[in-house]
């Protein structure tokens, strides 16, 4: 089936004011008569709730930490794009418009990426307006620094903490709704299910993280904003608690997920260091700015690093690229770190690592300046490795980071389910195979702040929403069962197992069959042991502990159990796709003698979105969008 995007006609700067006014809208004294639920509470979440509630709708807002402020948003370091050209370096909408579909390598929708380019200048003058401490020049203006992918700079940043102080942005405004009674915020509380009546999306079932009790939730519309799913990977970079379990439950209800093999690859993570680590840690794409990623020129070199003369090192990225240096996209720059560590010329204890060296930073800047850009992100690495990145370099190398695909939505940032919207990490719709840095804080609170406040009232205006609904209705019923049921068989299973065992086999699957480079007898062989891996778990996992108390076994338990099936989608996609594009890297025969991706814009431009078979053991069906270039000429990407 092909997928309807419903964006707008008309020429490509016109599309988003054009489609606001026909939007049908809500009176300002009806929207007080409709409550939407939020799930999830980071910058996309918190935006969008603060935002509605100001608008005068009541809102029910859920997130499973203690505090919205605890949302994985707050690690987000190096920035946010915005298209301001503060530095008269050449950058504009359009600009910011066209890095964004190449940095995606062709895999995303014009009329999406060029609102969230448009949009991107607003959301600074939010953020400034709420008081984030945006880094400044001498003279008081805001800076800027440059990110990957693009050639101007372009990033607003809080030193190596943008993520946080945004957050505390986003917070402060849902807090001041909370306190007038527009919000009601419902913390330590997860989504389990979403309830479908009469083809639309009108409420949640939840349980009580500390009490275990499962509640009912009603709601003239829904919105998902709970993040990616990298953690099916087991080591990612992101918070242990985030999972694609909401994503994946609507997935269930009838909700198509989409491009679900694009998984972003940062290249600057601390590297790991053995089967002991649950987590793995991010370095800041802003490093690159003033870092140089090199190996040496020799296999087996274990010398110090500073005792490699430079004409003996490997300055790979700006020896590959010479147009963007260090600076090349995430995708590009973690495949090249890849590469030399397979010809044998990796660094460290594992020889899975490359050096970022600011050195030459240190040298022409000074210590004081480099640590007034990066002295809480260098301060972090040192507590981890024990090494002293003012004094030699960084040790890096790539690891799961951001997950492109998600949850399928149109122009308005609905799902295939009418009145089920989606927002930010958890939806597909910006970033196409490749995220370029800083453009997730961006989209973030695109939708939060300003698209999703405004498309959500057109459905409302424009739809009959029954008002004789009640939780006791048979929908609300038959959901509540099927969690508890689920719930049930957890802790009646005598297994000998624990959860995370699982979790870990799991990730290794994804990692060696699904990761950096993929082919088709590695995706076959993980679609053959995934199965396997799930029905070992649902036979032998033990969870123990009950359901009417705090539980982390319990959470877990779910997380990864949705993991399982999702794991399989993910790598069902990627075989499917028989090309290379942006992170998702097909080495049989996809790719140049350099390494470079070769796309096949003939068969496969176009969004993968999969429904639901009804069972999970039953194979998805693949639904498509194809993808329409009016205003960029479909290119080979190249930062030589």
């Amino acid at each position: 089936m092909k997928l309807d995007s419903k964006s707008p006609s008309g020429p490509l700067e016109q599309k988003w004011d054009k489609h606001r006014f026909d939007l049908k809208l809500v009176n300002p004294a009806n929207k007080r008569h409709h409550r939407v639920i939020v799930v999830g509470t980071g910058l996309a979440g918190a935006s969008a709730a603060a935002t509605m509630a100001e608008l005068g709708y009541y809102v029910d807002s859920f997130c499973f930490q203690d505090s919205p402020r605890r949302a994985h948003s707050i690690a987000a370091q190096g920035g946010i794009n915005a298209a301001k050209n503060y530095q008269n370096d050449g950058d504009s909408v359009f600009r910011l418009f066209y890095d964004t579909i190449k940095g995606g390598d062709f895999r995303s929708r014009e009329s999406n990426v060029y609102r969230l380019a448009q949009v991107s200048t607003n959301i600074i003058d939010q953020c400034v307006a709420q008081g984030v401490p945006f880094a400044r020049e001498y003279g008081g203006l805001l800076a800027n620094r440059s990110f990957g992918g693009a050639q101007v700079s372009r990033t607003f940043y809080a030193r190596g903490q943008t993520g946080q102080q945004l957050m505390l942005g986003a917070y402060q405004a849902l807090s001041r709704q909370i306190a007038r009674g527009q919000v009601r915020i419902h913390a330590r509380t997860e989504m389990l299910d979403v309830v479908v009546i009469d083809g639309k999306a009108r409420g949640i079932i939840t349980r009580d993280l500390v009490t275990g009790k499962l509640e009912r939730w009603l709601g003239d519309a829904v919105v998902i904003a709970s993040g990616g799913y990298s953690n099916v990977y087991y080591l990612s970079t992101t918070a242990m608690g985030s999972n694609v379990s909401a994503a994946w439950r609507a997935y269930k209800r009838g909700a198509y997920f989409a491009n679900p093999c694009y998984v972003q690859i940062h290249p600057t993570c601390i590297p790991v260091t053995g089967d002991h680590q649950s987590k793995l840690t991010l370095m800041s794409e802003s490093l690159r700015n003033d870092g140089r990623m090199w190996v040496p020129k020799k296999q087996g070199d274990t010398r110090h690093p500073n005792d490699i003369p430079k004409d003996e090192r490997d300055y790979f990225m700006e020896r590959k690229y010479p147009s963007f240096g260090n600076l090349a996209p995430r995708d590009v720059a973690s495949r090249s770190a890849k590469e030399v560590c397979d010809e044998g010329r990796g660094v460290g204890n594992t020889g899975l690592g490359v050096y970022l060296d600011l050195m030459d930073a240190i040298e022409r800047l000074g210590k004081d300046k480099v640590s007034e850009r990066y002295g809480n992100l260098l301060h972090m690495y040192h507590k981890i490795t024990d090494e002293d990145p003012y004094t030699r370099p960084l040790r890096i190398y790539p690891a799961v980071h951001y997950t492109m695909g998600g949850l399928w939505v149109d122009y308005n940032l609905m799902t295939s389910v009418p009145g089920l919207f989606c927002l930010g990490e958890a939806n597909f719709s910006d970033h196409g195979a490749n995220r370029l840095g800083a453009s997730a804080l961006m989209q973030g609170l695109s939708d939060g702040y300003f698209v999703l406040p405004m498309t959500i009232g057109g459905y409302l205006a424009g739809s009959e929403i029954s008002g004789d609904v009640t939780t006791d209705h048979d929908a609300f019923n038959q959901a509540e069962a099927n969690v508890r049921g689920q719930i049930d068989r957890f802790l009646s299973n005598n297994g000998k197992q624990t959860v995370d065992s699982f979790h870990k086999r799991l990730g290794k699957i994804m990692w060696e069959y699904c990761g950096i480079a993929r082919d088709q007898a590695g995706l076959e062989k993980a679609l053959k042991l995934i199965p396997e891996l799930r029905a070992e778990f649902w036979d032998d996992v033990n969870v123990p502990g009950s359901a009417d108390d705090l539980n982390e076994g319990l959470e877990k338990a779910g997380r990864v159990a949705d993991y399982l099936e999702y794991g399989e989608l993910l790598v069902r996609d990627a075989l499917a796709r028989k090309e290379s594009c942006g992170a998702h890297l097909r080495i049989d025969g996809f790719q140049t003698e350099e390494g470079e991706a070769i796309r096949d814009d003939e068969n496969f431009a176009h969004v993968a979105a999969w429904g639901y078979p009804g069972d999970v053991d039953d194979t998805p069906i693949r639904h498509t969008e194809d993808l329409v270039f009016e205003n960029v000429e479909l290119s080979t990407r190249s930062y030589k």
